[in-house]
């Protein structure tokens, strides 16, 4: 079969599952089965495929007709301004998440010497983003899934990162080494009861340790928010993604932890999705 034939028909299994976009899906898949660049597949529609291609792009179509993330099924998501490596180990980077690295470029400049902490680094995505727009920085990232830490080691590899950072498989709890001018984190925060509202690509395939922020959504985000309180030096930033209704409670938390709120920011859907503050 060649390349056109092919992209035709995994465009069909993908529309007939209700796939929101089943021609760029397919040419992704595509492009990964013959490990080619998109340009490629649309210049050469009749070149054919051999049957270990065809063989491989059947397998990922099938995977995505069952709602599996692109993400997982190429293994890399761009964020900021480099290519991560992803696994179901790892919650899949968001574009919204990005204001967080944005935010911390903006405070500090070039020349800041300054210690980084990451809690919950996932693929390492926000700590490494950041390391690699500031070169005088030194990062720590802590998560308490263990996969998780070797994809954040394995990317910080690829971007050349490993001499400047340093990860840790612990829980938040736990940890207690050094004292940081920076703290950065994504918890989990989704209620356990909306999880199951969540899209099907989402729940059924990212890590629900990722996702879940307990019964209310808030036990996550009270942990790392009393945890950053003891590691963070005083007059330090500390930048944390919310839900988009947390923003009063997570204030008021973060109040009572000796912390003065900078500001909240909204994220591109117009919704609360960061708080800036600083250690008191």
């Amino acid at each position: 079969m060649n390349i056109e034939n092919s992209l035709n028909e995994g465009i069909k299994i993908l529309k007939k599952s209700k796939i929101s976009n089943p021609k760029l899906d397919s040419e992704i898949l595509l492009s990964t089965s013959i490990k080619r660049d998109k340009k490629y597949i649309i210049l050469n529609p009749k070149e054919y495929l051999n049957s270990k291609q065809l063989e491989k792009f059947k397998i990922l179509i099938e995977r995505r007709k069952k709602g599996e993330p692109i993400a997982y099924l190429i293994n890399k998501k761009d964020f900021w301004k480099d290519e991560f490596f992803v696994n179901k180990d790892v919650l899949i980077p968001r574009p919204d998440t990005e204001l967080i690295v944005e935010q911390v470029l903006k405070i500090y400049s070039k020349d800041s010497q300054l210690q980084i902490l990451d809690i919950g680094t996932g693929s390492g995505c926000i700590l490494l983003s950041i390391l690699k727009e500031r070169s005088k920085f030194y990062g720590t990232g802590i998560d308490v899934s263990k996969k998780s830490i070797n994809v954040s080691k394995y990317n910080a590899n690829q971007l050349n990162l490993t001499s400047r950072v340093k990860f840790f498989h612990s829980s938040v709890d736990n940890f207690r080494i050094g004292k940081y001018d920076i703290i950065v984190s994504n918890p989990p925060y989704i209620e356990l009861f909306n999880l199951k509202y969540l899209e099907k690509d989402i729940i059924n395939f990212e890590p629900k340790l990722a996702l879940s922020g307990g019964f209310d959504g808030f036990s996550k985000i009270r942990k790392v928010i009393n945890k950053a309180s003891t590691l963070i030096k005083r007059n330090g930033k500390f930048i944390l993604e919310i839900g988009f209704n947390q923003r009063n409670k997570v204030k008021k938390i973060l109040k009572e932890e000796g912390f003065y709120i900078n500001k909240a920011l909204k994220d591109y859907g117009n919704n609360d999705r960061c708080i800036i503050s600083t250690k008191i």
